[in-house]
């Protein structure tokens, strides 16, 4: 059945499978936007559904890197708002955050793919407060299924916003992003007018 994940044959790919399905349903909360709408934050809160593919896109890649021990770029600091990371700028489009959040993706995927062992060491960045002190590593797995978590999180967001947008819920939004020819949701479709 669409929407599921596909059986899978070990661990690895079970976890991989699974980001990949939250991945899926963040971006397809962008299905059928314009740029001012993957903009617009309606709710009580700042965010957006671009911002948010933004930030996961970005966070991903930030965890890709902790996986392999290097850095692009300044890390941020304590003191850096991340509410930026949370919108689009003006010279950013959807398309241009959908791309680097698939970039992101297939990046991970491939780190993963050639990581032999699921428990290999992931240090922790020190000196940061949204890291542990106390925890001086985490194992490969451990990222995966933080990925997994905080991808659902923000899928979650932006369901909301999507629906307070323009009415339209996941399912129906996967049924016109993936084409589905079951009869058992009506595929999205852009409002008149």
């Amino acid at each position: 059945m669409p929407a599921h994940v596909p059986p899978v044959a070990d661990e690895r790919d079970g976890l991989l499978a699974y980001l990949a399905q939250q991945r899926q349903a963040l971006r397809v909360t962008a299905h059928g936007l314009t740029d001012d709408q993957a903009r617009q934050t309606p709710t009580a809160g700042e965010l957006s559904i671009g911002g948010l593919i933004k930030h996961a896109a970005r966070c991903e890649a930030g965890w890709t890197d902790l996986i392999l021990q290097r850095q692009r770029g300044p890390r941020r600091t304590a003191d850096e708002s991340d509410s930026a990371e949370f919108r689009l700028t003006p010279e950013e489009t959807l398309a241009d955050v959908l791309d680097q959040y698939e970039a992101a993706a297939r990046e991970t995927d491939a780190v993963i793919a050639g990581t032999a062992d699921l428990g290999q060491a992931v240090p922790v960045p020190q000196g940061l407060p949204w890291f542990p002190a106390d925890v001086p590593a985490w194992s490969v797995r451990w990222v995966l299924l933080h990925l997994i978590e905080e991808t659902a999180r923000h899928g979650g967001h932006a369901d909301i916003i999507r629906e307070s947008i323009d009415g339209a819920t996941l399912f129906p939004l996967l049924a016109a992003a993936e084409q589905w020819p079951n009869p058992w949701f009506e595929p999205w479709r852009a409002p008149a007018g």
